[in-house]
């Protein structure tokens, strides 16, 4: 499938409007091919600080070429320019119009594990192959998302999850994608692997999107946290702490300045509200967490950063502590921020309970009435 097609679609059906739209931003795309990007531009992309928002489809998928480039994969690898442009173009086409797992995420995790491999100096601790691995784990894992969760999937008994027997149907289904792109002969960035690099090139992809299931989080950083002394030469110790980077990649929002972190959470907490809204009308369960008449952002956070980001994110230190400032410091301060935040609207909500039962009981009206008289 595909490849008779000038613009082959991978994954679900896409409509007229998403084709025309990918072709636009592909044509924006090729026009900036000739165009060198500037040297702070190429240092800013290598920060956590850097500003996601201020770019278009276009740009990001350049920005997206220029990491292959300057971390020398298109050198080492053989990749040919035209088949590295055709691939993130099928990317984008497979992104859909979803509140949140959409291309900006997909670049918005990219950029910060591009962003990890120069921090942490993964160059020197791993090979090209795991470097190339991480780089296209990180765009491909969120591929064709429909912006349903799995337990969606799975209690709606969707195709996804009886084609993968209710086992991580979504990864399983964007690792599927991924490869489906690349045996595409026009868009296969791998096609100068030989067969030892492909399979393990194709190993690692999949294990390190399947890790990016939040049902498997505990399973996976307990299983990191387990290694007394880790050791880099060990392929198994390589492989967890690959799969942690795409973790921490996948969830990293809190680690931006606020103002480019705040609004993901609005994006977020709009698919929540969307799947819960059609569970309910089809009578299957709705998770708290995304439920609009029991959550708000300051309590979606709150609880999400102080189990889940700042445990995982502590365990990365432990072995890269230079990411306690630049990346661990911003999740604190988030933490602080919400809890904030929490404090205030509790403290709106019991003072606005307080007048309501006043209201209730006659008591404010009555001291106005008096108030009145002794004008």
């Amino acid at each position: 499938r595909g490849h008779a097609n000038a613009v082959p679609s991978f994954g679900s059906k896409k409509s007229k409007e998403k084709l025309q739209f990918s072709q636009q931003v592909f044509q924006k795309f090729e026009r900036l091919r000739a165009v060198e990007l500037t040297e702070a531009t190429r240092e800013l992309l290598k920060k956590p600080t850097f500003d996601i928002w201020q770019w278009e489809d276009g740009e990001m998928l350049y920005l997206m070429q220029q990491m292959f480039v300057d971390l020398k994969l298109v050198e080492r690898f053989y990749i040919e320019l035209p088949k590295l442009q055709a691939f993130l173009f099928q990317v984008h086409l497979s992104y859909n119009y979803t509140p949140y797992h959409n291309f900006r995420h997909c670049f918005c995790v990219t950029q910060m594990m591009y962003g990890l491999i120069w921090l942490c100096n993964l160059q020197d601790k791993l090979d090209d192959l795991e470097i190339l691995i991480l780089l296209v784990a990180a765009i491909c894992h969120d591929l064709d998302h429909p912006g349903y969760n799995n337990s969606y999937q799975v209690n709606a008994r969707t195709e996804l999850a009886m084609l993968y027997n209710d086992i991580s149907p979504l990864e399983n289904h964007h690792a599927s994608v991924a490869f489906e792109i690349l045996s595409c002969t026009n868009s296969n960035i791998i096609n100068h692997l030989n067969a030892e690099q492909h399979k393990r090139f194709r190993s690692g992809i999949i294990k390190c999107i399947l890790a990016t299931d939040m049902a498997r989080h505990n399973e996976i950083v307990t299983a990191f946290k387990a290694i007394d002394t880790f050791d880099i030469e060990n392929a198994d110790h390589r492989l967890l702490m690959m799969m942690i980077f795409l973790k921490v990649a996948d969830i990293s929002n809190e680690a931006r300045p606020m103002d480019v972190s705040e609004p993901w959470v609005e994006c977020l907490l709009q698919e929540f509200f969307m799947q819960s809204d059609a569970e309910k009308l089809e009578g299957l369960p709705v998770a708290p967490f995304m439920d609009r008449e029991k959550v708000t952002k300051p309590t979606a956070q709150v609880g999400f950063i102080q189990y889940v980001l700042i445990p995982l994110y502590e365990s990365l230190a432990r072995l890269f502590p230079e990411i306690r400032e630049p990346i661990l410091a911003p999740v604190n301060r988030a933490f602080e921020y919400y809890s904030d935040m929490s404090r205030k609207q509790k403290e709106m909500e019991e003072n606005g309970g307080e007048i309501a039962r006043k209201l209730s009981q006659g008591e404010l009206s009555d001291k106005r009435s008096s108030v009145s008289s002794k004008e």
